[in-house]
């Protein structure tokens, strides 16, 4: 799952990052507004996390522009100014949810995973798809009832496809999520991902779409 963090303090920036890497997420991360708001609006996140006291451009007329925009993805506020008023502008702003420093790392984690099953619009998650059950909370995938292990890698581009199953997603989108915007990675690492996840979950798992892309199959 991604996640966009947009923290002006480099050295917060970075535990949040580690906390939520530990926990499988990829994680972008952005240190100003200006580059923040272009981030949030041009790519696709599960959630976010926002430093409302950011240079260039602030943190909650960065969301109220999303908001007006359309861009729905659900939004945790994370600021050291945690007077009710702060709170009130924050969630009048289109926050889901707003949490003050100092925090601890579980809490943050707790309530991004809170925010993205409460995105998903089920109070359970599991989802079936063919032959291939999949629990995102407990990041467990399963075929024909027998539990299938998976790398972190190949779980990230199984989940991006199962998330979204009449998608095609591009070879480069997968890469993204996969490694974040930053990382350096192979010309051909998505292809085999792509098949190892067929060899283990069936040949007709994941559809080739010729020249655009994949697609979760029918396993």
């Amino acid at each position: 799952m991604r996640v966009l963090v947009i923290e002006r303090d480099p050295s917060e920036a970075h535990q949040i990052v580690r906390a939520l890497e530990a926990e499988s997420f990829t994680v972008d991360t952005a240190c100003d507004g200006e580059d923040g708001y272009h981030l949030g609006s041009t790519e696709v996140y599960r959630a976010i996390v926002l430093d409302p006291s950011l240079p260039r451009l602030d943190g909650v007329s960065m969301l109220r522009n999303w908001r007006r925009e359309g861009v729905d993805t659900p939004v945790l506020i994370l600021s050291e100014r945690a007077r009710w008023q702060d709170r009130v502008e924050g969630l009048n702003a289109g926050s889901d949810d707003y949490l003050g420093k100092p925090f601890r790392m579980e809490e943050l984690v707790a309530r991004i995973n809170a925010l993205i099953r409460r995105a998903s619009g089920s109070g359970s998650p599991t989802t079936q798809i063919g032959a291939i059950m999949h629990d995102p909370q407990a990041q467990r995938v399963t075929r024909n009832g027998c539990a299938v292990p998976l790398t972190t890698h190949e779980y990230k581009v199984f989940a991006t496809l199962a998330q979204a199953p009449d998608v095609v997603h591009t070879r480069h989108e997968l890469e993204e999520i996969v490694y974040g915007i930053h990382d350096e990675r192979d010309s051909n690492t998505i292809e085999v991902f792509v098949g190892r996840l067929r060899r283990k979950l069936g040949p007709a798992a994941i559809e080739t779409v010729r020249g655009s892309g994949y697609r979760l199959g029918t396993g």
